[in-house]
This record gives structure tokens, C-alpha cells and sequence, in this order.
């Protein structure tokens, strides 16, 4: 059986046959996790009366936060079942059951029970699905193959595809009918994408089903009772109010940020790894720190700004009203027109196009800017009603930024990555994405409509800081990376 490496090389517009079952996979997970999420904030600090759980909008922002948080931070166990257990292509699968299953019961559960149980159900899942396809569309790569950016700005554009319809669907649906039926329709997303999984499998190649690192019969017993510990400490805190829901998505930052460097110092100091590639991970970690920077910002598009659309943002227009969980689908829409854009710009360009750490930099810059734009179009005072074309203009320079760094922090971590790692590279990074998530929960809490200009301003300079911070250090960065762009 041919490896995912020697597979035809143009079965998908160019690349491995294996990328469009991939792409599809994504894209439906993403409209289930996307349309559940555009509407989630709005169940949680809506009133009873509206269908929803009547909670402040701080402590709500800040349990989406923590939520995003923990499905991210899942991505480390997910990575380690792959690694060690089931490998990366039976993970995905199990993955998206989990999933399936959890939005089933935010749709048929009401109440704070339905919401605790379906997004530790998604929570699980999400751990096991997400790192561990994006490791699968590493694997379809030979070792320098020029085409790795542009399949994954092309992975990136099937994400950005059920982004985009996700919340359009169930923000309609829970305008018009109710928040369950909404997730409800996430649900069957998630059943579409195991379906055509399923389908496909064969495409992925027997690498996809190889357990990389497996554990042996002790090792196993070792690590169930870790699991069982780790659960009953959990549930002990809560149960105590030592965690609560005004203080998770704080909690949640720490523990992800302690997560990161406890699998930095595995990697770093296991003996399986070489030195070439010890350097590599080395290079990995201020790139680590750019994104958390990247997406404490971009992660406010489910905390911050769904508060701003529906508080600030004039709703009804073209002589209709809009739901305001469709603004969460204007900036995966222009990641799809970006996509290919960026994906032939990088095969354009070949091993002229810039190094990964400069792409990083523009990417967070480029977040800064965005906030910055913030401040312009709310200085007109918290009592003004701003123009959704405005807000929608803001979404579009997230959409350049994200292009610029997420699906490029997806391949350099599979590129910089130890054979023995290679799914825990790929959490890593979405560890950044975890600390950045709950970390933009935590920053909700700090946002009103008086503080707007002060608030957008201080995060966008900083971020601004941070890219020209990663800018100046691309060099020495450069020669850790023995040879990767």
C-alpha cells in the first residue's frame, strides 16, 4: 500500500487525493463547532424570557472563552491517543462521535445541565478530531515538497467554508425558531462530516492508521488511573466552588499555559529526538508565544464583538434584521476568497516567499491593526449606533491576518516537528490557540461600551509591539530552524 507521501500527486487540484476527504471533514466539523459557538454567548446572557439562561454578559463571555479554551487544550490528549494509542486516523474518527453526540444534547437538554454535559461532550471530541486532522494533512507531504503552505491554505479554505455557513444557519435558526433547534442543526453538520469521513478513509493511507510511539500494557494501566485522578480533582474543585464560572476562563489559561510548557520540556528532553530536531522545537517556542498573542485577539470574535453587534451595531437594515451571530461568518467568508489567493502566492513564489516567522509577524501586526480600527469606528460614543458594514471591515483585516499565520503555524508545526511528535507539535500549537481563547475570555471582562477606544487601543499597540518584536528576531530564528522555512 502506498504511502499518504506517494500518493498521486494531482488528485485534488494538484495535491494528494487524501486532502478532499480532509477538507471535507473539516468543513463540517467546523460548522458544527463555529454555528454552535456564534450562538452560545447569546443562549447564556439572554433572558429567560428570550429562550436563553439569563447570565451576566462577563460571566458568559468568559465561559465561551474558557469553553475555546478547553476544546483547544483537549487537543493535547487527542495528540497523545493518537501518539501513543489508536493513531491519528481512528482518533478523528471517535473524535466526531463525541462531538455528534454533545451537540446532540445542548439541542434536546435545556438549561445550564444540557450546556455543562454537551461541551465537555464537544470539548472531548474536539480534542480528538482537530490536531490530529491537521496532523493527517502533514502526513500527505513528502519532506520539502513546496505544495505543504498551499494544502494547507487549502485544508484551511474547507475550515473557513463551514465557518462561514455554520453560523448563518443556526443564528437564522435561533432567530426564527429556538437556541436548540440551532443546535440541533450543528449536530447533523457533524453526523454529514463523519459520514463522508467514513467514505474516504482509504485515501489517507496506511500511515494514517500507524500508532507512532505505542504504549505497552503497564504504560496503559499508568495512564488510565493518571485520567481518573485528574477527573476527580476536577470535580472536587468544582463541587467546592473553588472553580466557578466567573473565575474558569482565568483558571483555564493557567492550566493551558502550564500544559505547553510541560510538553515543550517532554519534547525538549526526551532522548528519541535528535539534535537537529531538538533545535527545531527550540525555533517553535517565541513562534508559540506570537500566536497566543495572535489569538487572544482573534478569539474576541466570540466574546467581545458578539456583545458589540448585538449592543452597538445597527441590526436592521436592507429592510430586514440581522441576526447578529452572522457576523461570525463574514471573516471565515473572505478567508475563502483568500485562500486560493494566498495558496497560489505561496506556490507562486516557491522558496522566495517569506519565512514563516515574518508571516507570523504579519499576522499578529496585523491583528493590532484591526483593534486599532475598532477604536476608530467606536469613537463615536457608547451611545452611537455603528454602521455593520464598519464592523464588517474589521472582520476582513482578521481574515488577512489569519491567513497570514494560522494555516502557516499548522504546517511549520508538522515541518518543525520530531518523527516521535509529530501530533503533539500539531497540539502544541493549538495550544496556543487554547491560552489565546481563554485568555479572551478573561479580557471580556475587562471590556464595557465606556472603555472602547481604551480597551481596543492598548491591545491592538501591544500586538503591534509583539509583531515587530517576532520581525527583528526572524534571523537567529531562521538558523534554529536548520533548514525549514
Amino acid at each position: 500500500m502506498t504511502t499518504p507521501a506517494e500518493a498521486p500527486a494531482r488528485g485534488f487540484f494538484g495535491h494528494p487525493r487524501g486532502l478532499a476527504n480532509l477538507f471535507g471533514t473539516e468543513m463540517w466539523e467546523r460548522f458544527s463547532y463555529y454555528g454552535m459557538q456564534a450562538i452560545l454567548a447569546y443562549y447564556l446572557y439572554y433572558s429567560v424570557t428570550d429562550g436563553g439562561l439569563g447570565m451576566s454578559k462577563a460571566s458568559a463571555a468568559g465561559l465561551v472563552g474558557a469553553y475555546g479554551g478547553l476544546a483547544y487544550l483537549a487537543g493535547v490528549g487527542g495528540a497523545w491517543v493518537a501518539d501513543r494509542l489508536l493513531g491519528p486516523e481512528r482518533t478523528v474518527f471517535f473524535g466526531g462521535v463525541f462531538i455528534m453526540c454533545g451537540h446532540i444534547v445542548l439541542a434536546v437538554i435545556p438549561g445550564l445541565t444540557g450546556v455543562a454535559v454537551g461541551l465537555v461532550l464537544v470539548i472531548i471530541g474536539t480534542g480528538g478530531l482537530k490536531s490530529n486532522v491537521a496532523a493527517l494533512v502533514g502526513t500527505l507531504y513528502a519532506d520539502g515538497d513546496e505544495r505543504r503552505d498551499a494544502g494547507f491554505s487549502l485544508f484551511y479554505m474547507g475550515v473557513n467554508l463551514g465557518a462561514m455557513f455554520g453560523p448563518i444557519i443556526t443564528g437564522w435558526l435561533q432567530t426564527d425558531v429556538s437556541f436548540h433547534v440551532g443546535f440541533g442543526a450543528a449536530a447533523v453538520g457533524m453526523a454529514a462530516g463523519l459520514t463522508q469521513y467514513v467514505l474516504g478513509r482509504r485515501n489517507l493511507g496506511a500511515h494514517a492508521r500507524v500508532v507512532p510511539n505505542p504504549l505497552d500494557a503497564p504504560a496503559r494501566i499508568r495512564a488510565g488511573a493518571i485520567v481518573a485522578v485528574g477527573v476527580a480533582v476536577v470535580a472536587v474543585l468544582l463541587v467546592t466552588g473553588v472553580i466557578t464560572t466567573d473565575n474558569l476562563a482565568k483558571v483555564v489559561t493557567w492550566v493551558v499555559v502550564s500544559a505547553a510548557l510541560a510538553l515543550f520540556a517532554v519534547i525538549l528532553t526526551s532522548r528519541k529526538i535528535t539534535p537537529v530536531e531538538r533545535s527545531r522545537v527550540f525555533a517553535f517556542v517565541p513562534l508559540f508565544i506570537a500566536s497566543f498573542g495572535f489569538w487572544s485577539l482573534f478569539q474576541q470574535q466570540f466574546t467581545v464583538l458578539p456583545i458589540y453587534a448585538d449592543s452597538r451595531v445597527g441590526l436592521d437594515a436592507l429592510g430586514f434584521h440581522i441576526p447578529p451571530a452572522v457576523f461570525n461568518s463574514v471573516e471565515p467568508a473572505f478567508v475563502i476568497i483568500l485562500a486560493p489567493v494566498f495558496a497560489y502566492l505561496w506556490t507562486r513564489l516557491g522558496d522566495r516567499q517569506p519565512s514563516t516567522p515574518v508571516k507570523f509577524s504579519l499576522g499578529v501586526a496585523g491583528m493590532g491593526v484591526a483593534f486599532l480600527l475598532m477604536v476608530a469606528i467606536s469613537a463615536t460614543g457608547s451611545g452611537a449606533t455603528v454602521n455593520p458594514l464598519l464592523l464588517a471591515l474589521v472582520l476582513v483585516v482578521f481574515a488577512l491576518a489569519e491567513m497570514c499565520l494560522s494555516p502557516v503555524g499548522l504546517s511549520v508545526s508538522t515541518k518543525l516537528a520530531p518523527k516521535v511528535f509529530e501530533s503533539q507539535m500539531v497540539a502544541l500549537f493549538y495550544l496556543s490557540i487554547a491560552a489565546g481563547s481563554s485568555l479572551a475570555g478573561e479580557l471580556a471582562g475587562l471590556y464595557n461600551a465606556d472603555n472602547e477606544p481604551a480597551y481596543f487601543g492598548i491591545l491592538g499597540g501591544a500586538a503591534i509591539v509583539l509583531g515587530l518584536i517576532l520581525f527583528a528576531f526572524t534571523p537567529p530564528l531562521r538558523r534554529l530552524m536548520q533548514g525549514v522555512r
